[in-house]
């Protein structure tokens, strides 16, 4: 039976509600059980992700829809098996907020629970033998499992934590299982939300060379700032003969369908790795497999990442001074932020807070 507690956010009616047409109005969030929390949510990072859905970019959405998947706010209710927290803790929700975490599940108990077949995405999603609705953070209140929320560490301000909750442990997890780090040379494709991460935890990770990779040079300060070596512009022609096997480890946060893949992999040394974490909503052309054979080089993909990875980065953040490049705005300009997102306008994160 749905539940009949009202939260209030800003919600997406149809598919025209990505050009700034979302509603403040009020929804039902699932039913509360003794596993979940209830969050007062201050702060929550806007996120490609809410683009493709609120447009119905990637299938059709579950209208109406909360989006937002970049949650930080203090606790205001938990149930009563929930012992990890207490009232009034500030703890951060990303983009997935359930698993099934039995102990029978292989990826539940190997770090894995992105990949759970009763994985729950933290809106336009549903509960597992339920009828409630996941519903997201572009709102005042917040209904999570607790057993996906984070405590967010004292050194680390809520604007700069939020978008680490998706944009941030996108990245992270792939440099990290990819080997990022001493001796190792990585590159990160496009830099936006997900990209400027790349850059800040490639070389945080104690990356020996690290690139950022983008069509011009036009973000070369902005890179240079954020610690990497230097740009790599794709549209000169030719560029990607003096970066022949230079690279261990390339990690794409593009969304284009029309990247150039076939020059990414040959600029891999044999045996590197190539991580596509952004999703086009097109299909991206075919490719020649010539690389992969001759070069051993391996196409890969991945998901957000684990609890235990999400918890560690958020530490190293803490410990590091690593600072999410944000712009904020109060969540009642919500519209207004989308249609600045749309046109391209963040750097490198825009943050509601309410």
């Amino acid at each position: 039976m749905p539940s009949t507690d009202e939260f209030t956010g800003w919600l997406g009616l149809d598919a025209k509600s990505v050009e700034g047409n979302l509603v403040k109005t009020t929804f039902n969030p699932k039913v509360f059980t003794d596993d979940d929390i209830d969050i007062k949510i201050s702060h929550c990072g806007m996120c490609a992700s809410d683009l493709h859905t609120l447009r119905s970019g990637w299938g059709a959405s579950l209208y109406p829809v909360v989006v937002g998947h970049e949650i930080i706010g203090t606790i205001t209710r938990k149930g009563k098996n929930v012992t990890q927290f207490e009232i009034g803790d500030r703890v951060g929700v990303g983009a997935q907020c359930a698993s099934c975490l039995k102990d029978d599940c292989y990826e539940c108990t190997h770090d894995n629970e992105p990949y759970c077949t009763e994985r729950v995405f933290t809106y336009n999603d549903t509960f597992p033998g339920t009828d409630d609705v996941a519903y997201g953070g572009y709102a005042l209140q917040g209904r999570y499992p607790a057993s996906f929320a984070f405590k967010i560490p004292d050194g680390l301000p809520s604007e700069i934590a939020a978008p680490m909750m998706c944009g941030g442990i996108t990245v992270y997890s792939p440099l990290k299982r990819n080997g990022a780090g001493p001796g190792k040379t990585v590159g990160i494709v496009g830099i936006g939300g997900l990209g400027h991460f790349g850059l800040l935890f490639a070389k945080a990770l104690g990356s020996d060379k690290v690139y950022a990779i983008s069509r011009s040079n036009a973000k070369e300060a902005d890179v240079l700032a954020m610690g990497a070596e230097g740009i790599i512009a794709t549209k000169e022609p030719g560029w990607a003969k003096d970066w022949t096997r230079k690279f261990d480890l390339i990690v794409s946060t593009a969304n284009n369908a029309d990247m150039p893949l076939h020059d990414y992999l040959s600029i891999l040394k044999p045996g590197g790795r190539f991580v596509q974490v952004g999703l086009p909503e097109e299909p991206i052309p075919q490719i020649q497999f010539g690389p992969l054979v001759t070069m051993n080089v391996h196409l890969l993909g991945s998901l957000l990442g684990s609890r235990s990875e999400i918890t560690e980065m958020l530490e190293t953040s803490a410990a590091t001074g690593i600072k999410s490049w944000v712009q904020t705005y109060p969540m009642e300009e919500v519209n207004e932020v989308l249609k600045l997102m749309e046109a391209g306008e963040a750097k490198y994160r825009f943050v509601l807070c309410n």
